[in-house]
Parts: C-alpha cells; sequence; structure tokens
C-alpha cells in the first residue's frame, strides 16, 4: 500500500487540439485516427516530445468502427512517438477526456508513471453504418450453407428494404429519448425559457470570439487540414438570428434549437501530464495541478429531467473531501452541452428546495457567472463528444498558469446519467 505522503503530485504542463470542425465540413473524410495523430503530433512537436517513450497514451472516442477497436494505440504507433509508449481506449460518453485524464493522474500519483497524455477525438461526420438484423443473418445463414443451392437459397429472402443502412445513434437505451430530447424535459421542469437560452449562448459566443481576437487560442490549436480556428464560432449572431431557429428535438412546443444546443463537430484534443520532478528535469512550466476529480451516476429512467445534472452529485461529494465551498474558485468550466442544462446547474447550486428535490442535504450555492466559461465552451467551439474533456482542462490549466495563482472548478455531463468533476490549482 502506498501512503497519503507517498502520493505525488500531478501537473498539467502542456496540451494542443486541432480546430474543432462542423459535421460534414472540413474534416469530412477525415477519421477519428487521422484526426487524433495530427492532435497528439502537434503536442509532440510543441513540447519536442519527437521519439521519447512515455509512460502511457489514454483515451478514446464515443462513436468508432470496429476497425477502431484499439484507437489510441494505432494513433500512437502513427505519431513521432517511441512506438514502445503503451496506450489504452477509454470511453465514457462526454467525459471521456475527463476520464483519461484522471487515470493517467492516477498513473502518475501513484509512481507507476512519469508522464502520460489524456485525448479525445471524434468524427460526427464519419458514423458507422450497421446492417439490419434480417441482412446480417441471412448473410450469416448463407455464408454457413455448405452448398451453392443453399447459399442461394438465404440469399433469395432478400428484399430491397434490407438494404437500407442503420445509421448509429446514441440515444439513452433505457429511454428511447437523445440528449436533446432529455434536455428539453428538463428546461421545462426548471422553468428555463428559449429566451434565457439564447441570451446565454450570445454571451458564449461573444467570450470565444474575443478570446481568439485576444490570441488565447493562438499556442493551443494547431492548424489542421485548412483550418486554424474552430469554425463554429458565430462572431456575427444576435438575439435576432438566434429566434429564428427552430425547435430541434421537440418540434411543436420545445426550446432547444441548433442555437443554444451544442453542434455535431470533428476534432481530437489533449493534455499532457507530469509529475513535478518529470517536469523540472525537462524545464516545463507546471501550468496547473490536478488536485481532486470526481466521477458519479445517477438513476434518470424515472427521473429523466436529470440526465445531465450528475457532475451535481459529484461536486458535492469532492468539494465536501477537499473542504472547499464552491465559491471558492477563481474560474468555472461547465460542459456546454445544451445551455439548458447549464442553467439548471445553476439554478440546482442556488436553490435548497431543487438541491433537496435531488437528495442532497444542502445546495451548493450561486456563484459569480462572470467567472464562468470565460473563453467560451462547447457550444461556439463545437462538441466532437470524446475530445470536450481535454479541451476544457487545456483551458483551464491556462487560465490559471496566466492569472499566476488561482483554483478552477471543471463539470462535465455524459450521457447514460454520469458526470465528471474536477479541481485544478496554480
Amino acid at each position: 500500500m502506498i501512503s497519503q505522503e507517498q502520493v505525488r503530485k500531478i501537473a498539467i504542463v502542456g496540451y494542443n487540439r486541432i480546430p474543432f470542425a462542423r459535421i460534414n465540413t472540413a474534416y469530412i473524410n477525415a477519421s477519428n485516427q487521422d484526426m487524433l495523430v495530427a492532435t497528439l503530433n502537434g503536442l509532440i512537436d510543441k513540447y519536442r516530445l519527437q521519439g521519447a517513450l512515455l509512460g502511457e497514451v489514454a483515451g478514446g472516442a464515443v462513436v468508432k468502427s470496429g476497425k477502431e477497436s484499439n484507437l489510441i494505440r494505432e494513433s500512437v504507433m502513427n505519431t513521432v512517438l517511441d512506438p514502445r509508449t503503451p496506450a489504452c481506449d477509454i470511453q465514457q460518453a462526454c467525459a471521456t477526456g475527463t476520464e483519461a485524464a484522471i487515470y493517467i493522474a492516477n498513473k502518475i500519483a501513484l509512481g507507476q508513471i512519469e508522464v502520460g497524455i489524456a485525448a479525445g477525438v471524434d468524427s460526427a461526420s464519419n458514423v458507422p453504418l450497421e446492417l439490419g438484423e434480417r441482412l446480417r443473418k441471412i448473410i450469416i445463414a448463407a455464408e454457413r450453407s455448405k452448398s451453392f443451392t443453399g447459399k442461394l437459397k438465404e440469399y433469395l429472402k432478400l428484399r430491397l428494404h434490407d438494404f437500407k443502412p442503420i445509421y448509429a445513434r446514441i440515444d439513452e437505451p433505457q429511454t428511447g429519448l437523445s440528449m436533446g430530447g432529455h434536455t428539453e424535459i428538463t428546461a421545462r421542469y426548471y422553468g428555463i425559457s428559449r429566451e434565457e437560452q439564447d441570451a446565454y449562448v450570445l454571451e458564449s459566443h461573444r467570450k470565444m470570439v474575443k478570446a481568439y481576437d485576444n490570441h488565447f487560442f493562438d499556442d493551443m490549436v494547431t492548424p489542421y487540414l485548412g483550418l486554424d480556428k474552430d469554425n463554429n464560432v458565430r462572431r456575427d449572431t444576435s438575439l435576432e438570428k438566434l429566434a429564428k431557429l427552430k425547435p430541434a428535438f421537440d418540434k411543436e412546443n420545445g426550446t432547444l434549437t441548433a442555437g443554444n444546443s451544442s453542434p455535431l463537430t470533428d476534432g481530437g484534443a489533449c493534455v499532457l501530464l507530469a509529475s513535478e520532478e518529470w517536469a523540472k528535469e525537462k524545464n516545463m512550466p507546471v501550468l496547473a495541478y490536478l488536485k481532486h476529480a470526481e466521477v458519479a451516476a445517477i438513476e434518470y429512467v424515472d427521473n429523466k429531467q436529470n440526465l445531465l445534472l450528475a457532475p451535481i452529485y459529484a461536486a458535492t461529494r469532492m468539494l465536501k473531501r477537499a473542504g472547499l465551498s464552491l465559491q471558492d474558485f477563481d474560474y468555472y468550466e461547465i460542459h456546454e452541452a445544451f445551455a439548458a442544462q447549464v442553467l439548471a446547474t445553476l439554478k440546482v447550486w442556488g436553490s435548497l428546495e431543487l438541491s433537496k428535490d435531488l437528495g442532497l442535504e444542502n445546495n451548493l450555492g450561486e456563484i459569480d457567472t462572470s467567472k464562468l466559461n470565460v473563453t467560451g465552451s462547447s457550444i461556439p467551439a463545437g462538441h466532437p463528444f470524446a475530445a470536450s474533456g481535454a479541451r476544457i482542462i487545456a483551458t483551464m490549466a491556462k487560465l490559471l498558469f496566466q492569472k499566476g495563482s488561482g483554483r478552477g472548478f471543471i463539470s462535465v455531463c455524459a450521457a447514460r446519467g454520469q458526470g465528471v468533476t474536477m479541481i485544478l490549482e496554480k
């Protein structure tokens, strides 16, 4: 057993991502592996890691084909890292990047490795197509038949409609609802209006535009396939333009639109984590330290309005363990799956009644929203599912490094009623 005194500090020492691209645009012909290799090579070039043998690379993709079952290892072997660098796939829906960082951080803390990379990538443009169950069974039966006549007999059972492709979906299998469908219920339950959502989104776009204009992302993003910045951020959006968009999920009475929801996106992101000793040896500044993390999951079948609110439970446990209040932070990064989900989180934090409705003893309290997602988040940037966690960690680490001191709070919701929270410090 390792003692508490032997647990080492986890330093965030680097980051990189490629620009995020709206579905079916710049990266329409790029695979998960293509994008991840570009993301990793950008990190390697930036921090002079060519030929380096790292402790491990961990990450994943939410939507991938069968041939990508060993995606991270295959990607590492196509970079200029030492091919002996081990790698593994991790997947926790939209929290994949944060969960990968926890995995690498634990290995560093226990002294198993000195340095590692946490990564995530996803292509919404290259969603795998599946065979229908009837077509699959007929093909298998035909292949098992030992005679030509037997094979032909099976194939003659096929009908034109059997060849219709089935697109992979990410609906909740327990409820049959999409993330947006659940969040429509969230918005109604917590009384979050279309106007509130659109106003929130407008501010998020403005923050990201300002961050780009101030060159915040210059050293965080490496160009790829003709893009040098995220192509979803809208410099010219307005409340009037947002108000004209039709509901995307509940066509009749919905408040969620393509404008106040994170778009389907392609992209990759990664962060470099290390021990203090490794960072000092390599003369690399520590951007921030990963101090605490917590993962939570909830039952949501009978509480469909709470699917994306699991981070509230994670935050409650994490803050208690850390001996901190929610107000003890200089910055907050809440993943913007939907504007309504962010606003619902803020509403529950501020309400004792709503917190008790979730089974909590107390509410965490209101925060200074001027400290929230100060460079914009997943709606203007885009949301390649597995990549968003690494993007958010990198953003928080840079904010703290620029400030020179302070504490940052991260909250990432995920499908299947899960969520991850983190505390970074400088």
